[in-house]
């Protein structure tokens, strides 16, 4: 039997046996060793870790390849939130005494702020992890290894949300149906519409309105990479257009690089703003984290690789 109510900061909608068989899953995880690996395997489903292999792909193996795949994982992190902020579902710790939240999606925050936790249907992880590595089957459809890696991978990052306690199953059912469903029509549509820079645009406009209702900050995150990266793509076709590199020292070096950038721009774009600003689930705080997000990407994905050629310059002149 399905039970609803209506609560306050969100709706709580669960079938009995889902909240049964997440008990029972968490009841055996009772070792530390046990919740440390099933944290490791939701963070395949994370967002560091699809911008690592992103920047992977992009940076040093396969341009276009990097950008097929970047361009569906950004759709999947920006939708999976649209759909949250719809549906209000609280997590399933919220509501259960018998559930406890393991690995919480912001460590830094109270459990039960929602605007940071973000909402529960659907498993944002499961979503971004289907998107990510089932483009990467997509892109390379003879390769029986990433096929497997496409179903796998996936499975395992969904039932770690479900014993994690962040996320019902029906959670996570959706998110893998969702993720497929996006998978399949944006790859599509990047191999069949001819100007990338209007398809960005239409993409851009049709996910505008998130920012009108959504409540959560993993929207505003996930739409300002998506301005970032769209303003990037064509910005390093025109000025940089770097050449990949297959060196396993300059591939270490563009990631890791790559890696430290990051963490660097986060944190001193957010020097200028008091803390209690940046932390409050405000509009001011989301429009500064959508443009934070928005010119970190931009540096990564455009600027960043202009100084790969002057790098590879400098070796061949010494």
């Amino acid at each position: 039997m399905a039970i609803a109510s209506n609560v306050f900061q969100g709706n709580t909608f669960y079938f009995e046996w889902e909240v049964a068989l997440q008990q029972w899953l968490q009841g055996m995880m009772n070792s530390d060793i046990a919740v440390t690996i099933v944290s490791f395997i939701t963070m395949f489903g994370e967002e560091l870790v699809m911008i690592a292999v992103l920047g992977f792909l992009y940076w040093c193996y396969d341009k276009n390849f990097g950008k097929f795949v970047g361009m569906n994982i950004l759709i999947g992190i920006v939708v999976n939130p649209m759909l949250k902020n719809i549906a209000f579902r609280r997590r399933p710790y919220f509501d259960h005494a018998g559930i406890k939240i393991l690995k919480p999606v912001d460590a830094s925050a109270d459990i039960y702020n929602i605007s940071a936790q973000g909402y529960s249907f659907p498993s944002g992880h499961t979503t971004n992890s289907t998107m990510l590595y089932s483009s990467l089957a997509m892109y390379k459809k003879k390769n029986k290894v990433l096929l497997v890696i496409a179903f796998v991978i996936p499975f395992l990052v969904g039932l770690s949300r479900v014993m994690l306690g962040a996320h019902y199953v029906t959670d996570v059912l959706c998110g893998w149906v969702v993720g497929v469903l996006l998978m399949l029509l944006f790859s599509y549509l990047q191999t069949h519409v001819k100007n990338e820079n209007r398809l960005h645009l239409i993409v851009a406009l049709c996910c505008l309105p998130g920012v009108f209702y959504c409540q959560t900050t993993d929207f505003f995150t996930g739409y300002g990479m998506m301005l970032g990266y769209f303003l990037a793509v064509p910005f390093e076709k025109r000025f940089v257009n770097f050449k990949e590199t297959r060196s396993v020292i300059g591939s270490l070096l563009r990631v890791v690089g790559g890696g430290a950038l990051y963490f660097g721009l986060n944190t001193l774009l957010k020097m200028p703003f008091p803390k209690e600003l940046l932390e409050s689930a405000t509009m001011p705080s989301f429009m500064i984290r959508t443009v934070r997000y928005a010119i970190i990407i931009f540096i990564l994905m455009g600027v960043y690789p202009l100084i790969f050629d002057k790098i590879g310059k400098q070796k061949i002149q010494r």
